[in-house]
């Protein structure tokens, strides 16, 4: 059986469905940070079968809930300090979003003014259907 260590510092995210850690890792800029990340795939897990988990030591302030809770609301947050889970963060849809997706629609304003940032908002918060704030035009995952 594998073995990671603890971390003193950071977050643990859980409940990852195997296979998207690497996509979570990419989204939330971890590379661009200075800090320690360790990324487990395909862990068994009674929950999914199987699930990914990150492991990030740094200051819980780097991670952007709100990309995270877009790209998987089902998600775990648990915030480390001391080595001991001091809290479970939960994650909500975010009503708005900012360049973490494009507008795939060629007539909109995005489409043309490359200095423009993509901005989508909840239109459905039961159907998680997000859509460009210039043309609402649907996203499609």
């Amino acid at each position: 059986m594998l073995n990671v260590g603890k971390i003193e510092e950071g977050f643990v995210l859980d409940h990852i469905k195997a296979g998207k850690s690497l996509d979570l890792y990419d989204h939330l800029q971890l590379d661009k940070l200075d800090c320690t990340v360790a990324i487990i795939k395909n862990a068994r897990s009674n929950k999914m079968g199987k699930k990914d988990i990150l492991k990030v030591e740094c200051d819980i302030d780097m991670l952007d809930l709100d990309i995270l809770a877009f790209l998987d609301h089902n998600i775990t947050v648990n915030v480390i300090k001391n080595g001991e889970i001091v809290e479970k963060k939960d994650l909500i849809l975010p009503r708005e979003i900012k360049n973490v997706i494009k507008c795939r629609n060629p007539r909109c304003i995005t489409s043309i003014e490359q200095g423009l940032p993509h901005i989508f908002f909840l239109s459905d918060e039961q159907k998680e259907i997000y859509r460009c704030k210039y043309c609402e035009e649907k996203y499609n995952a």
